[in-house]
């Protein structure tokens, strides 16, 4: 790891990652899809649209994969 980084505190190193991947997501098409990337998300999509299921809550999430470690 570079040293300057290491020398910046935690809340400027979480700043530099939030911008970083504010830059790739405003260039989103940059990286092309494969095939396989787009049927997932192509099905996905279709299931939402006919169940409207948003899915559960990030804390549930995080909850139930802590408990799995």
């Amino acid at each position: 790891m570079n040293s300057n980084l290491k020398s910046l505190p935690i809340s400027e190193k979480i700043q530099l990652v939030e911008d970083l991947w504010d830059s790739i997501a405003s260039e989103r098409n940059a990286v092309p899809l494969t095939p396989e990337q787009k049927a997932e998300l192509d099905k996905r999509l279709d299931s939402f649209e006919f169940d409207g299921n948003l899915g559960r809550p990030l804390s549930e999430a995080v909850a139930e994969i802590r408990k799995k470690l």
